[in-house]
């Protein structure tokens, strides 16, 4: 079996898109939440958010591919880029069929689907985009991915909620320790905050309804009451120690074990002996 460490990262925050200042803001305790600014929130009881808000998309894509790639692609391809240029990475010189991407998202395209539906309702359906159901599918941000860097090895997505993430991270993990490929793009994108994702948050009284943005999001407090939608993405070059080795590659870290488990309880809940976590960090320790 063969070590894995990570050569490059990405992200696309409410706090910025540079990993470096991205950690000095969280160091500095800089908050993201604010007003949500995409949509009127007057019928809404909650009003915060952690939106990306100083991207500007025009940089990175032509107007066809904004218009046909929903905002939780675009984000995951832009951290992806921004991870192999971090890499320093040159695709174009790796065995490109053990290249592979793990791209992940909670929800997929769902955006997309709201502007789809209100033009079939306002307009008719003859006037749905055939782009529509390529834009809401969940795996469609590791596919296009895969295209932008030319990665021909494993193409899929891990669809785990609010750990799909981790999750990709981890099965990347496991695909370059047992030898099925050399190096991956691997991590997660959303971008939920519309009126029918924060709609049905909020019927699910999951989301905080403070309008305070510091004492919003506490979730270790005796006072929480629900958590803050965000959005963006992150991504990892992971990587075989010897293919970076070979190429001169900066190695951040190494990734030594992943644990994966279910406690079987309920659809949104956690149990409340923590049976599942514990038995997922038992398997990660083990390793």
């Amino acid at each position: 079996m063969r070590r894995v460490v990570i050569t490059g990262m990405g992200v696309v925050t409410p706090l910025g898109h540079d990993v470096d200042q991205v950690y000095k803001r969280i160091l500095n305790g800089d908050c993201a939440i604010e007003p949500i600014s995409s949509f009127d929130t007057s019928d809404y009881r909650v009003k915060l958010a952690a939106e990306v808000r100083d991207l500007n998309m025009d940089e990175y894509f032509s107007p066809r591919e904004l218009k046909f790639n929903d905002r939780y692609t675009q984000f995951a391809r832009i951290a992806s880029k921004i991870a192999v240029d971090h890499a320093k990475l040159d695709t174009a010189s790796i065995n490109r069929d053990r290249f592979g991407v793990i791209m992940s998202t909670g929800i997929g395209g769902i955006g997309s689907f709201e502007k789809a539906m209100e033009s079939m309702i306002t307009k008719g359906v003859t006037r749905v985009s055939p782009f529509f159901i390529p834009m809401t599918l969940v795996n469609l941000a590791a596919g296009i991915v895969a295209i932008d860097h030319q990665a021909m090895g494993e193409c899929t997505c891990v669809v785990t909620g609010c750990a799909a993430g981790t999750s990709s991270i981890g099965e990347a993990f496991h695909r370059i320790k047992y030898g099925e490929q050399d190096i991956m793009i691997a991590g997660a994108s959303e971008a939920s905050i519309t009126p029918l994702g924060v709609g049905g948050f909020m019927a699910m009284r999951a989301l905080s309804e403070s309008t305070d943005k510091r004492r919003a999001s506490i979730p270790f407090d005796i006072d929480r009451s629900g958590f803050v939608m965000g959005e963006g993405a992150g991504t990892l070059i992971i990587e075989d120690l010897e293919h970076a080795l070979n190429r001169n590659a900066e190695i951040f870290a190494e990734i030594v074990g992943y644990g994966s488990a279910c406690d079987a309880y309920h659809m949104t809940a956690p149990s409340e002996d923590g049976a599942g976590i514990v038995k997922a960090m038992k398997i990660a320790l083990q390793e």
